[in-house]
């Protein structure tokens, strides 16, 4: 896998954090769990359910060490907010996620995620007396 990286950008690889001063083409020869700067989401821009638990998923994935300790409250937020969407499209997609995310699928589950951050912001725009989680 070949992946582009601009001046000042950084790369989680495997629970280690490069940054790069000039733009750069790295090739990864093997297997490996990387997150580009771009998905990296601040603990500032939690700010909503979904973006909670991304924001969890992300911790284990960038420190797997301590992924084991962060498992057990994102299952707690999921349970949470598919209690809270029961009946609802999004729900369907989010207990896919949890399967995701138990499976150690954190990569796809994070894209996945990603992918339901409009439908949310839809919801709360749809139904904004109705708690999310």
């Amino acid at each position: 896998m070949r992946i582009f990286m601009r001046a000042g950008e950084k790369l989680y690889l495997n629970g280690a954090v490069f940054s790069v001063d000039r733009k750069v083409s790295l090739e990864l020869l093997n297997d490996a769990t990387f997150l580009l700067q771009s998905h990296v989401l601040q603990a500032s821009e939690a700010t909503s359910p979904l973006r909670q638990i991304y924001f969890a998923v992300q911790l284990m994935l960038m420190d797997p060490a301590d992924a084991r300790a962060i498992s057990e409250p994102t299952e707690r937020m999921l349970a949470a907010f598919l209690d809270a969407t029961a009946g609802l499209p999004i729900a369907g997609d989010a207990a896919l996620l949890r399967d995701l995310i138990r499976a150690g699928r954190l990569i796809d589950a994070l894209k996945g995620l990603r992918a339901l951050f409009p439908a949310e912001a839809a919801l709360s725009r749809i139904e904004p007396g109705r708690k999310t989680a």
